[in-house]
């Protein structure tokens, strides 16, 4: 009795030391973001605003073009649309690759697919050069269309990957119906897998926007002018020469954070069926 009651109150313990690890970073952020300077300047830092403001927030969203807040509104617009862009291509190609690897059979049909996953899992270091080079070479530096296409090619194999395996999970007989029904390859395809595999679809579009609007690296590499830098870029610049608003970097993080919480929340259920089915071999 004395080992269960123990055993339970370790298990707490940890559950809540876990949350505290978890959420804590994230209260702090928020915090941060609504303190006075003083506050976040003192020594120790004041861990709650005496007043909090708001003032940071206002700033972000009324600061003129050209100043450090509005080049943090055109990278929001910038992460949009590179994201929804990037997204788009990677899951049409990826659904269409997936189902390939799923349900048709070809020489060489692993290997292929590893060497997809091989792209994907090489270091940023190895690929940056070369694909420097091919965007210098094409004119694309410094564009948004240069990104979707470093995206693109981040993204489709991780999507081709996580659906393959989601569009093995589902049976087969599923189609073979609808092509007793005279329905063709691509017509069982629209009209049967796709609707079964909205839960996966769901997950790996998530995943792939998430992969995007959080990269950095890339970003800071191939853009330069606030036409084309993202949200991580923008955000890295909140960082003055000879000063730092930790309030304000704070409150863009928060902003920034908006679209991916919302994405997750209202799909949650699917996203987590998505994963869920994905995993079967």
């Amino acid at each position: 009795m004395r080992a269960s009651r123990s055993y339970h109150v370790a298990m707490y313990v940890c559950g809540a030391l876990l949350t505290l690890a978890v959420l804590g970073p994230f209260a702090l952020l928020v915090l941060a973001s609504v303190a006075q300077p003083a506050d976040l300047l003192g020594k120790p830092p004041g861990l709650w605003p005496d007043p909090p403001t708001l003032d940071r927030y206002v700033a972000i969203f009324t600061q003129a073009a050209g100043s450090v807040a509005g080049d943090f509104r055109e990278g929001l617009l910038n992460s949009l649309v590179v994201a929804g862009v990037s997204v788009a291509v990677s899951m049409v190609a990826g659904v269409l690759g997936a189902y390939a690897f799923a349900r048709l059979r070809f020489r060489g049909r692993r290997a292929v697919l590893f060497l997809f996953m091989l792209t994907y899992m090489m270091p940023p270091l190895a690929l940056v050069v070369p694909m420097y080079m091919t965007g210098a070479a094409l004119g694309m530096l410094d564009t948004r269309t240069a990104l979707i296409v470093v995206y693109c090619s981040l993204t489709t194999p991780f999507v081709l990957w996580l659906l393959s395996g989601y569009f093995r999970s589902l049976p087969a007989e599923l189609e073979e119906a609808a092509r007793i029904d005279g329905c063709g390859r691509v017509g069982a395809l629209v009209r049967v897998v796709l609707p079964v595999a909205r839960p996966g679809l769901i997950s790996a579009g998530l995943l792939a926007f998430l992969m995007t609007w959080d990269e950095f690296f890339y970003a800071l590499i191939f853009t330069s002018s606030p036409a084309s830098k993202t949200v991580p870029v923008a955000l890295a610049e909140f960082t003055g020469r000879y000063s730092l608003d930790f309030g304000l970097m704070a409150a863009g993080g928060l902003i920034a954070a908006v679209p991916p919480v919302l994405i997750a929340l209202i799909f949650q259920k699917h996203i987590t069926r998505g994963l869920a089915a994905g995993a079967v071999k």
